[in-house]
């Protein structure tokens, strides 16, 4: 096993012990020990192994891969569930020795790539899953309509959890929790009303700002698209497509609440846990969190972004605590099936082991591992513990009511919908297109090639109401908006202009290339941001910088009193949130996280170049 064995975010041990071995095995330990004192010599020697080292591989122990994909907050606990795997008859019964490997990927990526008809996209091929673990079944679904039922194989639920809305505590007792039931339609009121928490008594806080994520995605924020249209239609049941459709209005209110969208809600939480570390509160930042009740566990102990946890990592559970607020409505539940996959790419060897580890996650064993984590386990015999408590700021009997699970058709309706509906956008992306952007990354491009083709895949994600501008800066240029920057593109409705701006962006191929001026460009791109900036519309900037400033006359002390203003003050009804990408190893990675949480943005790591096109779509699935 690999020495790094995770713990629980509870604190309790791991679930590391002396593994046992199937006999039929065991013998080939010293096989496996000669194996590695040829490793070992290789090493010495200058040879390599595609099947040795750890950088972003698995080491190796003598076994089997079993690599299950799964959303972050599972991470740590589905590690820990194959610690104990080993020590289970489930695992006794095999005939080879195999070993279960977590890796994060969103719901929504698993889905994507799954449906694409191609290979797993990662250049490691023992990195391929042969088995998924979504979220939610609607995922499972969304594959097998899309491509191929085989290729899910037979999913089953092993554990849930409901989806809940997090509130600061403080803002949670102003609505009258907990003796107050409180429902969707009651956050949607205060969405539109004018004086938002003025309307309780609180007009120093601002307008209500709600977080959720984007449903092509994440569970999270499809459950809630989902949520909405029962609340709309007053059902607890048999939720139609036509149902959606009818409620299209009320979504549409909702929606115009959402400070901004995002792939999952670490992100959010994790600003969150920022600014109330940092004594302001973060009352001007969000008001409400679409979040799954794990996620919420997880913030109150210190792990607002749900990370894997580290032997000997300390948590510092936030100084105000975020409680679950559990529509009156009624909440939908993460199912969290896993299955085997039927991919081409997977053995019947590690088929065979992953249908063991399957049925040993319906074991009593297993089952009382996952409220170490946050999860509930499926059998009510098995107790909660103490993270289900009112301390961790959630309530074990609730949700009262739950919401079933819509058929497929209708929960594409919901997507599309969303898509229609959502928060309008009006987004300037600044790029870099300074000398260093000449420098290969490795496949036959620079980086100004990946940049270039990362900014015009993602143009495609925006509405022809969205408001799109593009600008580059560079020394040496000379245009309507000040010394150092190039206007590619006005900032205005995107219309049918997506084919002309892709080509105005190819043609930055072919600029002059000089200094980075990069504060000075993000500070003029504020200026012109801010004077646009409309209440009814997510108002961003998207920087992607490969290196530091080496040309402005602007500090960035001075750019950051003057991003940061609006922010402090906290009521601000059209702010401008800045979103950096901090593009290869030479990126001033500090400066640009510090310019994003100025502004209540948040910052991008692209260090793998290669990988800007994918970085590139979690940024702008923010808008």
């Amino acid at each position: 096993m690999s020495p790094g064995r995770r713990r629980t975010l509870a604190g309790t041990p791991d679930h590391s012990t002396e593994r046992g071995r199937p006999r039929s095995w065991r013998l080939a330990a010293a096989a496996t020990v000669a194996a590695a004192s040829m490793i070992v010599l290789a090493a010495c020697t200058g040879a390599t192994s595609d099947d040795t080292g750890d950088g972003g591989d698995f080491a190796d122990d003598g076994c089997t891969n079993v690599v299950i994909a799964t959303s972050s907050e599972k991470v740590n606990m589905l590690d820990a569930l194959a610690d104990a795997f080993k020590e289970s008859p489930e695992f006794d019964a095999l005939d080879t020795c195999a070993t279960v490997r977590p890796i994060n990927v969103s719901s929504g990526d698993a889905t994507r790539y799954l449906t694409s008809g191609g290979d797993w996209p990662d250049e490691n091929t023992r990195r391929w899953p042969a088995m998924w673990s979504p979220a939610s079944t609607v995922w499972t679904e969304r594959v097998a309509a899309a491509a191929s039922p085989s290729l899910v194989g037979e999913p089953k639920s092993f554990t849930h959890t409901p989806v809940v809305f997090g509130v600061p505590e403080t803002m949670a007792k102003a609505l009258g929790w907990p003796d107050t039931e409180i429902g969707i339609a009651d956050l949607a009121k205060l969405c539109s009303d004018p004086e938002g928490w003025g309307s309780v008594g609180k007009p120093l806080w601002g307008s209500f700002k709600i977080s959720k994520t984007n449903p092509n995605t994440s569970t999270t924020g499809l459950s809630t698209i989902l949520m909405q249209s029962y609340e709309a239609s007053g059902k607890t049941s048999d939720l139609t497509a036509a149902d959606v459709e009818a409620a299209a209005d009320f979504s549409r209110v909702f929606e115009e609440c959402v400070i901004h969208y995002g792939d999952t809600t670490g992100k959010v939480l994790s600003r969150l846990y920022d600014q109330t570390q940092n004594g302001t509160g973060g009352s001007g930042y969000v008001s409400a969190i679409a979040i799954e009740e794990t996620s919420l566990l997880n913030y109150n102990q210190g792990n607002p972004d749900s990370h894997t946890v580290q032997p000997g990592e300390k948590l510092t559970p936030p100084k105000e605590k975020l409680v679950a607020v559990y529509p009156k409505g009624g909440s939908m539940w993460s199912d969290n099936p896993v299955t085997v996959l039927g991919a081409p790419w997977v053995t019947d060897v590690q088929r065979e082991a992953g249908l063991a580890f399957a049925a040993f996650l319906q074991t009593e064993a297993a089952q009382k591992i996952l409220p170490e984590y946050g999860f509930r386990p499926l059998q009510d015999s098995v107790p909660l513990g103490k993270l289900f408590t009112k301390e961790y700021g959630v309530d074990p009997a609730k949700p009262v009511v739950t919401l079933p699970k819509p058929s497929v058709d209708v929960v594409s309706a919901a997507i599309d919908q969303w898509t229609r509906i959502r928060k309008p956008s009006s987004v300037l992306e600044v790029i870099d297109i300074s000398g260093s952007m000449d420098d290969a990354i490795g496949d036959g491009r620079s980086k100004l090639d990946g940049a270039i083709e990362g900014a015009q895949k993602t143009l495609g994600h925006f509405r022809g109401t969205d408001e799109v501008g593009v600008w580059a800066f560079t020394t040496g240029l000379q245009g309507s908006k000040g010394e150092n920057v190039a206007v590619v593109r006005e900032v205005s409705p995107l219309a049918s202009d997506l084919e002309s701006l892709q080509s105005s962006i190819e043609d930055l191929r072919f600029s002059n290339r000089q200094g980075t001026p990069l504060y000075d460009a993000i500070a003029a791109a504020y200026d012109e941001m801010k004077d646009r900036a409309e209440p009814g519309r997510i108002n961003a900037i998207v920087v992607l910088s490969d290196g530091q400033d080496t040309d402005s006359t602007t500090s960035l002390d001075s750019l950051l009193a003057k991003i940061g203003r609006s922010s402090r003050e906290g009521n601000d009804s059209a702010p401008v949130r800045i979103f950096p990408i901090a593009y290869g190893e030479g990126a001033d990675t500090s400066a640009l996280r510090r310019i994003a949480e100025a502004t209540g943005g948040q910052w991008f790591d692209a260090s793998d170049a290669a990988k800007i096109d994918l970085v590139f779509a979690s940024v702008i699935n923010n808008f």
